[in-house]
């Protein structure tokens, strides 16, 4: 399983799953559990495709955005800029 491109090696099921592989946790913040950080082989493939690859993932990455904003972390015209691109990356994804 170490290449996760290989046809001929099967992936684990929850790879990618983003509820699976980075749960939110009871005081609102996301998590890998302890059997992905110690156990899997593909833990930071996973994750990344988890992010960036689903649209659950950017949906993760606007409340970020919104949650650096809030805490002054960023401005108005970069949060914006980057809510903007993911928008189309969401779009992209329909």
């Amino acid at each position: 399983m170490s290449n996760p491109d290989n046809d001929d090696e099967k992936l684990p099921e929850c790879f990618g799953n983003l509820e699976t592989v980075f749960p939110k946790g009871e005081d609102g913040l996301r998590r890998s559990p302890d059997s992905c950080i110690n156990e899997c082989m593909l833990k930071t493939v996973c994750l990344r495709t988890a992010m960036y690859k689903n649209e659950s993932g950017l949906k993760v990455q606007e409340e970020n955005v919104d949650r650096a904003y809030q805490s002054g972390m960023m401005g108005f015209l970069e949060r914006w800029s980057r809510k903007k691109s993911l928008s189309r990356k969401i779009d992209k994804k329909k």
